[in-house]
């Protein structure tokens, strides 16, 4: 007699290998199902990364014995997430695809698909935890604070939390390497997954000139001095560094601001410049996973960038539509599309997108 069905989401990684290992040694009726959500091309050179990412996820449901079904949801990925994604480059803001796709298709599409599987739960190899309190669940961080993933969840509602199992939540990384190893899983010593969700890694800025056209114009200094040439505002990031192209003796440059009016991008020299401080932020596009907003006036810390230490900061002013968000040391290179993530000790409390 099995404890229920869950529904993994397998990727073909270390971590959700052992996610799925772990819930079948407790007894439950695992089910892998392995998500494509990406056809455009998969690369260039007639390599797929998905197809081997699926022969690896079928060799590890064959090791520990569980079923795997493969879904396609490319079109809820373009519609949902990719299409916002270009529209927030064209904006010159720099979104974060892995909150979208966490939001629209591994807690939603696939959630769905995979109640109608019969599934009670679902699980995926995150780092993070899931804490029932006073009939309300919590998005905890995880054990391994080096790769606590909860900043990626943090638009995760009630319903969604209450369906979810993170088996990994008390693992450390090494921890979950040796599992795969003692249990001789064909992907123990893969090695780990970056860049955009499901399109994978690539070079990103060729990656972007397929969709967005290049818009060259000047890189100046706040002062109007002319430093060089930028081919497109969608493709800087600021506090970016690299890339610039600007030489010339003293401390580095970065990228301080767009200028989105005039096409130009501004930059600044040295890490400390003002410019690349700010005390305060607003954000909108709210999400907060007990479904109210945290209490204004108290101490809280957040994040506005995933490797980042928690910031203490204080909600100055928060409504349906946006918060604002002080903090008590201005924070470096804070990015318009990016997510501030707020949390309460170890509770992740939600946020919201920079503006």
């Amino acid at each position: 007699m099995s404890n229920g069905r869950i529904v993994v989401g397998m990727s073909g990684g270390v971590d959700s290998s052992v996610a799925a290992l772990l819930l079948k040694r407790q007894g439950y009726e695992v089910v892998g199902l392995f998500m494509k959500n990406w056809e455009d091309d998969d690369t260039a050179d007639g390599d797929c990364p998905a197809k081997q990412d699926f022969m690896d996820v079928l060799a590890v449901a064959d090791k520990i014995g569980i079923e795997v079904e493969a879904v396609n949801f490319a079109k809820e990925y373009k519609e949902r997430v990719f299409a916002l994604f270009l529209s927030e480059y064209q904006a010159g803001r720099t979104p974060n695809p892995d909150v979208l796709c966490n939001a629209e298709i591994k807690f939603k599409a696939f959630l769905d698909h995979a109640i109608s599987l019969g599934a009670e739960k679902i699980a995926t190899g995150h780092y993070a935890r899931v804490r029932e309190q006073f009939g309300l669940f919590q998005l905890l961080k995880a054990e391994d604070g080096g790769k606590d993933q909860s900043y990626f969840l943090h638009r995760l509602n009630q319903a969604q939390l209450s369906k979810t199992l993170f088996p990994l939540g008390e693992l450390y990384k090494r921890e979950v390497r040796e599992i795969a190893r003692a249990a001789n899983l064909p992907v123990h010593a893969k090695k780990d997954s970056t860049g955009i969700c499901f399109i994978g890694e690539r070079p990103f800025r060729e990656f972007l000139e397929r969709y967005l056209p290049r818009t060259p114009g000047e890189m100046v200094t706040p002062e109007g001095k002319v430093m060089g040439q930028h081919q497109g505002l969608a493709y800087h990031t600021l506090g970016q560094r690299q890339g610039l192209g600007i030489g010339g003796q003293g401390e580095p440059w970065f990228v301080a601001a767009k200028d989105m009016t005039n096409n130009r991008l501004i930059v600044v020299q040295g890490h400390g410049h003002p410019l690349l401080l700010k005390e305060s932020l607003r954000a909108a596009d709210l999400s907060w996973v007990s479904g109210t907003a945290p209490h204004p006036e108290w101490v809280y810390a957040a994040k506005t960038r995933y490797r980042q230490a928690d910031a203490p900061c204080s909600v100055v002013r928060v409504d349906a539509e946006s918060c604002d968000i002080a903090f008590a040391q201005p924070q470096w290179a804070v990015t318009p599309g990016q997510s501030v993530v707020l949390y309460d000790s170890e509770v992740c409390l939600g946020g919201g997108v920079i503006q």
